[in-house]
């Protein structure tokens, strides 16, 4: 799985209310939740954000509490990716849930500049700053949470592994 596109980047400690402002949990629709996805970090973001382009930010991304609507109004922007040195836990194994690929890689946030064009091969476990020429390795995903990601979700797995696929 190949993901592209332009770095969107944030600090430390991006909490859930920041991915999606509470006084948005009035809905699951991803759709609906998209079009207010991190406007409380930058109120442009849903205006500029296009499908594909990947969030880079610093440590504890997704902090606060354990709503699942942050990674889906991720998912329903359409972010290809969200690459962090670090990330709150629950989110992460939200993001899994949800399908939202995510990379701890500090050396990639502490390089890329936002505007950067990422290229990410998550099978192979390398991203490419296209922009600055450099390249980075992380540890590849394990193959049953690589075809979470490619299934959509673990819902989606899960209906595919009962349907033989």
């Amino acid at each position: 799985m190949k993901i592209e596109g332009k770095a969107w980047k944030f600090g430390d400690d991006i909490n859930t209310d920041e991915i999606i402002p509470a006084r948005y949990l009035i809905t699951t629709d991803p759709k609906e939740l998209a079009q207010h996805v991190m406007e409380d970090a930058d109120p442009e973001f849903p205006n500029k954000v296009k499908a594909g382009d990947i969030i880079i930010a610093g440590k504890n991304f997704g902090c606060g509490s354990s709503r699942e609507h942050a990674p889906l109004a991720l998912k329903g922007a359409e972010i290809g990716a969200v690459i962090a040195e670090s990330f709150a836990r629950i989110f992460y194994r939200n993001a899994i849930n949800l399908g939202l690929p995510i990379i701890e890689a500090p050396e990639v946030v502490k390089d890329a500049d936002e505007g950067d064009v990422i290229e990410i091969d998550m099978e192979k476990g390398r991203i490419v700053n296209k922009t600055k020429g450099k390249e980075y390795t992380f540890k590849p995903l394990p193959e049953s949470l690589r075809k979470v990601f490619e299934a959509g979700g673990l819902m989606e797995y899960a209906k595919d592994r009962l349907a033989g696929k």
